[in-house]
């Protein structure tokens, strides 16, 4: 069965050479819909001098949607392609332990299958390390464990996406051996190799299925299970985009092992991360947003599809501050002289690509004044952390975990705990900008969307490289040292648009990447109102602010569809077929390394476009209501723009909005009348009109706008009924688009005044 598997491998590197390297398009390889990552645990050594970082990701599986109903891999070939056999060389076996690890396996080419000693097992020594000092004769039999019928012959193959990774060794984890374990089985008879089998998968299934407030014991037992001994070393091969593993005789993903070890280490010209000096000239390293995301951090799972949590672990000099997308505030801890480790962690399950570090000189920027805020939100850290303040089941739309949205301690929670790094050159400039917006900033989005949905926030001043103005990651913004000149107000605008990434583009994400306009427009947008917020102003200086941002927005997208490809423009590339995804789950990210898009902002401004006239379709106050209830129904899960929209319908059946369709059909039945030019009034045929909010007016006014004639005597009865020359600039503006349209002269003056009185609408 090895030379199974071992073509398996050729046909899939084969596929991955095939790919045309003059297109820009970024293949997901994982194959999800057999196998989910469900949890990692990264045990990380980073070292500055030679720009690597090395150590193991330990994976938790559970079998994906193609196989929880009994599924096997006879049903379909995990990729979709012809296989051919073909002689590949095997490595040498591996013997050496942890503490050398590197030397463990021969380099592996693209066309080399690696093949470390078949069935070693692992032991444990006194200092946790294990070696391989003990064989056992042959790979487990392929007769399966959950008694699924065994259709064809082929061999099981794991795909992850990994690219510019040394893997130096994938084994099977004995999670049977952790003490204590065993509250996790069901039965503890062991008779036989092929029961042991079944033990270790039943365990990982128990264990990544723990109830929300269980969090605790779960990270524990994940920690214990990651430290756990091997139990065999499996078949794997590394390919330019994933990497491939296998075990001999096992065909379906559920016999598959769910707790698997991957050592590894990173490559210095690795594209996820930055290695490179801060504005102070110290070293630091961060992941700065690159198109190929993790995979060249760690062997992961990258469709967004595959929601997981992570812990991880990481040891560095002394000198450096290690800062992580977890939801702890890490305190380090010294292991030896000038070493200290870092450990975070995540309970919400969110896409690899989420995953953010940086490692570097920093220094926390403190001002006495916030001292105060800082231990009042402290005190509801800790209230928050107990189970009893956890996951209410059922009554949220996601998986289960430990959800803010159920707690009413996080729902009035203004401000969230907040901390500000950076370089020490720049320590006096934050002092001076950043710690008086984020309070403000922050308020301001809880005021309009509601709970923040992460418990807190680390804002740093990344390198002078970096770039984009700004990042989002749970629990963590990067910002440029471009914000802290010229005043706040650059500042303010791009950390508010940060800040709406916790809702839209992380809280809420797209399901299919190619549908980015969903996160950016709806962060642009948003930067907008928080920005207004925070600065406190009138609701006028407001509206004026926004349109003077819309018009510099259109004026910029507009060289943009000028200036750039067209197939970059669309929001919806791929159509009717957004958000599917291949037999297996692999994918293609259409222009996903297009160098040109770093630097396109179609998307941003497109989404943001469409979302104001939603806005100013149906009313800004109805509006802030839908989105407060689509984040309710919808966070912490992965959406398409379909749904998104068609949940837009549901806005005309609001209370406010149903109110203006009412008196919508009054006038258009007013109308109707007044047409026939009837001389006798009868005082059946007296209309009483609702009272309408200015938004409704709005409204009320854009949707007759669209019938094609009104008669003068309607034009008359609108203008008395509201007195639209008392209006706001919103509504006369609708009233002066009505007057010209059915050219009604005796208002004219009311246009004369709005052009010269109102200039700044004319943007609409």
């Amino acid at each position: 069965m090895t030379e199974n598997l071992q073509s398996r491998c050729l046909a899939n590197w084969n596929m991955e050479m095939k790919l045309d390297p003059a297109k820009d398009d970024l293949p997901l390889m994982a194959n999800t819909r057999h196998m989910l990552v469900k949890h990692y645990v990264l045990d990380l050594d980073v070292d500055f001098k030679s720009q690597v970082i090395e150590g193991t990701v330990v994976l938790f599986f559970e079998p994906g949607s193609r196989c929880e109903k009994g599924g096997s891999a006879g049903e379909g070939p995990c990729l979709s392609q012809s296989y051919e056999t073909c002689k590949i060389r095997a490595s040498e076996p591996c013997h050496s332990p942890v503490t050398n690890v590197s030397a463990c396996s021969s380099k592996t080419e693209y066309n080399d299958f690696a093949v470390c000693a078949k069935g070693e097992k692992d032991t444990s020594d006194k200092n946790g390390n294990h070696s391989n000092r003990e064989q056992v004769s042959g790979i487990s039999s392929s007769k399966n464990c959950y008694d699924i019928e065994n259709h064809g012959n082929e061999d099981f193959l794991l795909v992850l996406d990994c690219c510019d990774l040394s893997v130096l060794k994938v084994e099977e984890v004995d999670v049977a051996a952790v003490p204590g374990i065993e509250k996790f089985t069901r039965s503890a008879k062991l008779t036989d190799a092929e029961e042991l089998r079944n033990l270790r998968n039943q365990i990982v299934h128990e264990l990544v299925t723990l109830p929300a407030d269980h969090w605790r014991e779960q990270l524990y037992y994940y920690t214990r299970c990651s430290q756990a001994p091997g139990c065999g070393e499996l078949l794997f091969s590394t390919g330019p985009w994933s990497l491939m593993i296998g075990k001999a005789e096992v065909q379906a993903p559920r016999d598959f092992p769910h707790a698997i070890r991957i050592w590894y280490k990173t490559k210095p010209e690795g594209r996820s991360v930055t290695w490179t000096t801060d504005q102070s000239s110290r070293p630091c390293v961060y992941t700065m947003g690159s198109p190929i995301n993790n995979r060249a951090l760690f062997p992961c799972q990258e469709p967004p599809v595959a929601m997981s949590t992570w812990q991880t672990t990481v040891r560095t000099a002394s000198c450096f501050v290690v800062l992580m997308s977890g939801e702890n505030s890490a305190e380090p801890v010294q292991l030896q002289e000038g070493v200290l480790s870092w450990y975070y962690y995540v309970t919400m399950p969110m896409p690899a690509s989420t995953f953010t570090i940086a490692i570097g000189c920093w220094t926390e920027v403190k001002q006495e004044s916030h001292i105060a805020d800082i231990r009042t939100t402290n005190e509801f850290s800790s209230l928050f952390s107990r189970a009893d303040l956890r996951l209410i089941e059922g009554s949220c739309g996601h998986v289960t975990y430990p959800c803010r949205f159920q707690n009413p301690a996080a729902s009035s929670q203004l401000v969230i705990p907040h901390r500000v790094f950076a370089p020490w050159c720049l320590k006096d400039r934050c002092a001076e900008i950043l710690l008086e917006l984020i309070p403000r900033c922050l308020s301001a989005a809880h005021g309009t969307l509601g709970t923040h949905p992460f418990s807190r926030l680390d804002v740093l001043i990344v390198p002078s490289n970096f770039s984009s103005l700004g990042m989002a990651s749970p629990h963590i913004i990067f910002l440029s040292q471009s914000v802290l000149t010229g005043g706040s107000h650059l500042c303010g605008t791009r950390l508010c648009h940060e800040i709406a990434h916790a809702w839209f583009g992380l809280a809420i994400g797209a399901r299919d990447w190619t549908e980015e306009w969903i996160s950016e427009g709806f962060a642009t947008y948003l930067e907008d109102v928080f920005w207004a917020v925070a600065q406190q102003l009138p609701h006028d200086e407001a509206r004026e602010q926004q349109e003077l941002k819309a018009l510099l927005r259109w004026r910029r997208l507009r060289d943009e569809v000028q200036n750039s490809e067209e197939e970059l423009q669309v929001l919806r590339p791929n159509k009717e077929n957004t958000g599917e995804v291949s037999e297996s789950g692999t994918c293609i990210i259409k222009h996903g390394l297009n160098a040109e898009k770093i630097f396109m902002q179609v998307h941003y401004l497109k989404g943001y476009f469409l979302l104001q006239s939603l806005a100013k379709r149906i009313g800004e106050a109805t509006y802030f209501e839908f989105l407060r209830k689509f984040v309710q129904k919808f966070h912490g899960q992965l959406i398409l723009s379909q749904p998104l929209l068609e949940e837009c319908q549901t806005w005309d059946q609001c209370r406010l909005v149903q109110q203006v369709n009412d008196e919508v059909t009054k006038w258009i039945q007013v109308n109707q009348r007044a047409r026939k030019r009837s001389k006798r009034k009868r005082r059946q045929d007296e209309v009483t009109f609702q009272k309408l909010l200015p938004d409704q007016l709005v409204l009320l006014l854009e949707s007759l706008l669209e019938e094609k004639t009104l008669c003068l005597r309607t034009l008359q009865c609108l203008e008395k009924t509201y007195h639209l020359d008392e209006q706001d600039a919103e509504v006369r503006h609708r009233w002066c688009e009505l007057v010209v349209k059915h050219k009604y002269r005796r208002r004219y003056a009311d246009i004369e005044k709005f052009l010269k009185e109102d200039q700044v609408s004319l943007i609409y």
